[in-house]
C-alpha cells in the first residue's frame, strides 16, 4: 500500500471514530439539547452523498469512512429527531 494510501486511510478512521463519543453519549443519555438538528440534517445529508460518491469512483476509504460515519451519525440525528 502506498504511503499516499495510508493518509487516506488514517485520515478516514481518525474522523470516522471522532463520532463515537458522541453517538455513544447521545445514545446513552438521549440528551440531545446542545445539538443542531438542522446541522446534522445536513450532515447525514451529505455523508449518504459522499457514500455514493465513494462507491461511483470505487475508493474503499471513501466508501467505508462514510457509511461507518453515517452509521455513527444516523442514530443521533433520529433521537434529536424525535426528542427536539
Amino acid at each position: 500500500m502506498e504511503w499516499i494510501s495510508l493518509i487516506g486511510y488514517l485520515a478516514a478512521c481518525l474522523t470516522t471514530l471522532s463520532f463515537l463519543p458522541q453517538a455513544f453519549k447521545v445514545i446513552t443519555t438521549r440528551n440531545t439539547q446542545g445539538i443542531s438538528g438542522l446541522m446534522y440534517v445536513m450532515f447525514v445529508c451529505g455523508l449518504a452523498l459522499w457514500l455514493v460518491y465513494g462507491v461511483m469512483i470505487e475508493d474503499t476509504a471513501v466508501s467505508v469512512a462514510n457509511l461507518l460515519t453515517l452509521l455513527f451519525a444516523l442514530p443521533i440525528l433520529i433521537i434529536k429527531l424525535r426528542r427536539g
